[in-house]
């Protein structure tokens, strides 16, 4: 979600996002949140079941992987209004339907709260 509330995920946007490997029959989301930083969306994946994939330092993740699902992680500075860039973090999400059915909407409370 933007500062502003609205979710950043649209067909459009998807085609640009690398998604990580997915198996036959997972779903892709992209969402993207404005004003955290990948350490801490990357810490929330943690808290949620996931593992670090390539580094132990969650500022430094990329990908993070769970039982179903897996989420490869960006993080861009965007400009929100004349003199003021924010981080947006991006998660492009693949997984089993049920799996990220009870994913996101935890996910998204936790990266809610943070951003600004």
């Amino acid at each position: 979600m933007t500062a502003e509330g609205d979710a950043e995920a649209s067909e459009a946007g998807e085609a640009a996002v690398d998604f990580p490997p997915a198996e036959a029959g997972w779903k892709r989301e992209t969402v993207a949140y404005r004003g955290i930083s990948r350490r801490l969306a990357a810490h929330y994946l943690v808290n949620l079941g996931g593992e670090l994939v390539g580094t132990d330092d969650p500022a430094e993740a990329t990908r993070v992987d769970g039982d179903g699902w897996r989420v490869a992680l960006s993080a861009e500075k965007v400009t929100a209004a004349a003199a003021i860039r924010l981080t947006e973090v991006t998660a492009a999400f693949v997984g089993d339907p049920e799996a990220l059915a009870e994913l996101l909407p935890k996910y998204q409370q936790k990266a809610m709260r943070a951003g600004g």
